[in-house]
Parts: C-alpha cells; sequence; structure tokens
C-alpha cells in the first residue's frame, strides 16, 4: 500500500503533469506621470496595444512630489490574448537579455526607456519620446479557486512559481539570457 502511495506523490510532481505547467497569465503595460505627461503616456499605450488603458489615481499625499489624493498619476493597460507575440517584440529591445534581479515570484518586470526601441514601432510626433514599464504576470491551472467569488479555496504554496522556473520557462520558449 504505501508503494502505491509514493507512487502517486511522484506522479502528482511530475514534470509532465498537465496542472504544473507554466502559461502566461498577462502582459502589464504602465507608464507614469501628470498633467501632459500622463496624456501623452495614456496616447502611448493605446497605440502600441490598440486598447484603452485606465488611469490611475493617487491615495496618498507626497508634497514634495505635488501628488494628492485623487489626482491622476498613471496609465496601466493589461493583455490577456496574444501575448506572446507581443512579449517577443517588446524583449527584442533588449536581444532577448534580462537581469536576474528583474524577477520575483509568478512575475517578472522590465523597463523600456523609449518605444521607438519596439520593433513595428515608429515615433508619433504628438506623444514624443517616452518609456514605459512591462510586467509579465505567470500561472498554473487551478489558480482561480482562489480567486472566485463562489467556493472559494486554499491554493497550495506549490502554485508559485520561482525564479528558476521563470528562467527555465523562458529559456525554452522565447531563447531569452538572464545575467
Amino acid at each position: 500500500m504505501k508503494n502505491k502511495i509514493k507512487t502517486l506523490k511522484e506522479k502528482k510532481n511530475d514534470e509532465n503533469n498537465p496542472m504544473r505547467e507554466i502559461k502566461i497569465e498577462k502582459l502589464a503595460l504602465s507608464v507614469g506621470g501628470t498633467g501632459e505627461n500622463l496624456e501623452k503616456g495614456f496616447k502611448l499605450l493605446k497605440f502600441l496595444t490598440g486598447k484603452t488603458p485606465a488611469k490611475m489615481k493617487s491615495k496618498k499625499r507626497i508634497p514634495t512630489l505635488g501628488v494628492r489624493p485623487g489626482l491622476e498619476i498613471g496609465a496601466v493597460v493589461t493583455i490577456r490574448k496574444n501575448t506572446e507575440e507581443f512579449l517577443k517584440r517588446l524583449l527584442n529591445t533588449f536581444d532577448n537579455v534580462l537581469r536576474k534581479k528583474q524577477i520575483s515570484e509568478n512575475n517578472f518586470s522590465f523597463g523600456i526607456k523609449e518605444y521607438i526601441e519596439i520593433p513595428g514601432a515608429e515615433y508619433q510626433r504628438d506623444i514624443g519620446i517616452m518609456g514605459l514599464d512591462v510586467t509579465v504576470v505567470f500561472k498554473r491551472s487551478g489558480r482561480r479557486v482562489g480567486l472566485r467569488k463562489i467556493k472559494r479555496g486554499k491554493v497550495s504554496k506549490k502554485q508559485i512559481i520561482t525564479k528558476e522556473e521563470i528562467i527555465k520557462f523562458m529559456e525554452e520558449n522565447f531563447q531569452t539570457r538572464f545575467i
């Protein structure tokens, strides 16, 4: 009986298990700024993705930066479909080389200094030269159990995707090198 249980546990941790498969959940593109810079960032995100970005409002007061509660300080757009193609374009700006310190659990982030470095993006006179931040979020099957409203369950620590797993996934699927 113990041998049978052991083999079931081994099957559970097997790399061929479809429930352990890592997928890209979403890409989040964001721009920060106030006033005119925020409007330019809004146009930039709309130009790159074709989607309407959401504006983010401040919740805190930071007098040195001139920020008050309710002030619009950023714009963000989330891409959930065709993420692989868009991510390949964004990674080409760095020749598919990223730093290990840009990775955390379940995601990694990087910044692009000028959007004109992205292949296929042409200079827009009304936007000027701007940069943006990109966050790539990963998931495993079964994550929705902890997020749904009805019959919410606990999600185990096995659902967390480690730095090593993200590096392996990116090297295999996107030929990305990590320094």
